[in-house]
């Protein structure tokens, strides 16, 4: 019982849709009637409101840390073995990708994964966001640099030998963030997808 409700309530957090929670508390047009239509800080950036773009990025990236460190903080003392923490990194993540509160469509969940990462391991955070910025200052695209890191954060975390079940989790993550962006990918491919800046 104990690992499904660890599992659920990583879920729920991942559900909170802070694009929209934030948009509504600042005023702005809802994230998913405009642009991409979706609820993410970069689709919030559109509205030309850094500031709700930040809080957004904040939000998105502070659930998926907190859902993680929460469960490795608890589960211990309810016997909860180290894979249902990667269950929760997983479930995070599917959270915000597929919402419960929005009828199950979500965001890309880049900055999630990337709150994931710190909370797994600080240092596996960082060679990820470290990746993001190679890439997005060679390439200037977003997406690439998005999909590259997330690619290369089961490897980092093969090698710095994570907790058991961290390595199958951000595969997965990996696989459902690429999955994702398939329209950046096609827009990649046709030379159409929108560069940094």
């Amino acid at each position: 019982m104990a690992p499904a409700a660890f599992i659920f309530i990583a879920y729920l957090i991942g559900s909170l849709p802070f694009a929209v929670i934030v948009s509504r508390a600042l005023g702005l047009p809802d994230p998913r009637s405009y642009g991409s239509g979706n609820p993410g800080a970069t689709n919030v950036l559109r509205t030309g409101r850094k500031l709700a773009a930040l809080l957004t990025l904040v939000g998105d990236g502070g659930k998926g840390w907190l859902a993680v460190f929460l469960a490795a903080s608890y589960a211990p003392g309810y016997g909860v073995s180290a894979p249902v923490i990667a269950a929760c990194a997983v479930a995070v993540f599917l959270g915000h990708v597929f919402p419960v509160f929005l009828g199950f469509r979500g965001g890309k969940g880049v900055a999630t994964a990337g709150g994931v990462l710190l909370a797994l391991d600080p240092w596996l955070g960082l060679a990820a966001l470290a990746t993001w910025i190679v890439i997005a200052l060679f390439s200037r695209y977003a997406s690439l640099a998005s999909i590259v890191a997330a690619v290369c954060a089961p490897v980092y975390a093969f090698f710095m030998s994570l907790q058991p079940g961290a390595v199958p989790a951000l595969i997965l993550i990996a696989v459902a963030l690429v999955w994702r962006h398939q329209g950046n990918i096609r827009n990649l491919a046709a030379r159409k997808e929108r560069r940094i800046g």
